[in-house]
């Protein structure tokens, strides 16, 4: 690979870390500043009037029930951030672990898995996170747990594949000789080989995550809707749009938007750098 392609995706991965960092910033500063009294609460107003314009007064407008659409979107995004880093966390901490025994040790137990990997990677993600989150219940784990049971499968697969061609290399059978155990190999030796396609496939599936909890809470069955997120804030503004009151909707999807697009560079650039990943 040529030194101007390495560049060129550098750049898009520091676009990326660029779009998180502010997104991380705005998580961590909101509460903050809410709490101080820089910017008012995103709950109901009492005396704010509803679907009020963009102003001076609330920058991207107020909802159906007076809230400050700004400040709800600014709190969604710390929401949104929880709620990503919990289920691919979950699904990195599940997958990995089972995709290297069941590639290492083969056997029944690899039957077994692949089995059950390979029936809930073929059912569509959204339906899939949507049965889970009918199942679980609304709240911000319930729907980590969700979201987090969608992805393993994809964790389990590109683990247990580079494991399988792994374990065949001669260093592993010069461990095996001199009587290394199966768990000593995985630790030591087969960790460090498959674990490097790891950081491209969390940062992709951290954008799809963002989308599919944006379609559970459109869907009515992510959050709560007292929980500032853009999915259910989408769904309200749904039945607004044709009035002419767009920016209960623009400033929640436009956040979606631009988060997902942060990733997605992020995951882009970082392909190159540690691999393409392959099922």
């Amino acid at each position: 690979m040529n030194f101007r392609h390495k560049a060129l995706s550098a750049r898009i991965a520091s676009w990326g870390i660029a779009i998180l960092v502010v997104f991380l910033l705005v998580s961590i500063l909101t509460p903050f500043l809410i709490e101080i009294g820089v910017i008012p609460e995103g709950d109901i107003g009492l005396d704010n009037p509803i679907y009020s314009p963009p102003s001076f007064n609330h920058l991207c407008g107020t909802d159906r029930l007076g809230r400050d659409v700004c400040v709800r979107t600014l709190q969604g995004s710390g929401v949104a951030l929880s709620v990503v880093f919990l289920a691919v966390s979950f699904a990195v901490v599940i997958g990995v672990p089972l995709g290297m025994i069941s590639g290492y040790l083969g056997g029944i137990l690899d039957r077994i898995l692949v089995v059950i990997m390979d029936t809930l990677y073929t059912i569509p993600v959204l339906l899939l996170s949507v049965v889970l989150a009918f199942l679980l219940g609304r709240g911000i784990f319930n729907a980590a747990v969700a979201l987090c049971v969608v992805y393993i499968p994809q964790y389990f697969r590109v683990v247990r594949n580079q494991t399988a061609q792994v374990k065949s290399e001669l260093f592993i059978e010069a461990a095996r000789s001199i009587g290394a155990g199966p768990f000593w190999i995985l630790r030591k030796y087969l960790f460090k080989n498959v674990i490097t396609s790891v950081p491209v496939l969390l940062s992709l599936n951290a954008a799809d995550a963002v989308l599919v909890l944006g379609g559970l809470g459109f869907l009515g069955l992510g959050l709560p809707e007292n929980i500032p997120e853009w999915g259910s804030d989408l769904h309200l503004a749904l039945a607004a749009i044709p009035t002419g009151i767009w920016w209960t909707a623009l400033f929640p999807g436009l956040a979606m938007f631009l988060l997902v697009l942060g990733l997605s560079f992020l995951g882009e650039g970082l392909e190159v750098w540690f691999g393409e990943v392959t099922d």
